[in-house]
């Protein structure tokens, strides 16, 4: 599903990722593990297409998401690559405010321009199995904390995308919310072959995964 290759970052003289190289499965649940500081964020972001590579002279980096590459698109052309290919979850739920639960999942559809009465049906159904439909027309501050993560994992989920990237997605839950939330993951991917690499300082989540990833000085070992 992913191939990366040579992937480096550089900030200023601060070099954070020193040429990385990964290969996830379709259908793996992969965490990426290790001290802070130590790349993997950054690395997420670019796998994600938020953010590009430095290559040194006489490097070229490498990335494909299912056989498709983009590191030389333009805006344009990766806005709608990630639109269509990509979901994201982040560590607090990054829903828009003044929007109703709905209106939060709707949103990827809309900008990609799917038919409306199709997306909305793909909605309900993701508010259904994920245990938040009677949260479907709340406001994020009227929903717990696990509520409005489910809530980003629905949205993560409804353009149906290849791959979905999490970064510390149960930092911010009490215990019992992030383990229902792990279990989420693995129900998610055994029900629709998802394939999710997840950034995580919990030990817990990291080693029930597939694969472990250890980050240490911009490097997986």
């Amino acid at each position: 599903m992913i191939i990366a290759r040579n992937i480096h970052k550089s900030y200023g003289n601060l070099e954070v990722l020193k040429g990385v190289d990964l290969h996830i499965k379709k259908a793996e649940v992969v965490s990426i593990v290790g001290e802070s500081g130590a790349g993997k964020s950054t690395l997420l972001q670019i796998l994600g297409t938020l953010d590009g590579s430095s290559n040194p002279k006489g490097f070229e980096t490498e990335i494909t998401i299912d056989g498709q590459s983009f590191i030389n698109m333009n805006d344009r052309e990766l806005s709608r690559f990630r639109n269509e290919n990509i979901g994201f979850v982040f560590q607090y739920h990054q829903l828009l405010p003044e929007f109703s639960a709905l209106e939060n999942v709707l949103l990827p559809t809309r900008i990609s321009g799917k038919n409306e009465k199709e997306s909305l049906q793909k909605a309900y159904q993701l508010f259904e199995e994920l245990n938040i439909i009677d949260r479907i027309h709340h406001k994020p501050n009227q929903m717990s904390g696990g509520e409005a993560q489910r809530t980003a994992v629905a949205r993560a989920l409804i353009n149906s995308p290849k791959i979905i990237y999490a970064d510390e997605p149960t930092g911010n839950l009490d215990s019992k919310n992030a383990d229902d939330l792990h279990q989420l993951f693995f129900d998610l991917r055994d029900r629709y072959k998802q394939t999710f690499v997840i950034v995580t300082h919990n030990p817990k989540l990291a080693e029930i995964t597939d694969r472990k990833l250890v980050m240490k000085d911009g490097l997986i070992l």
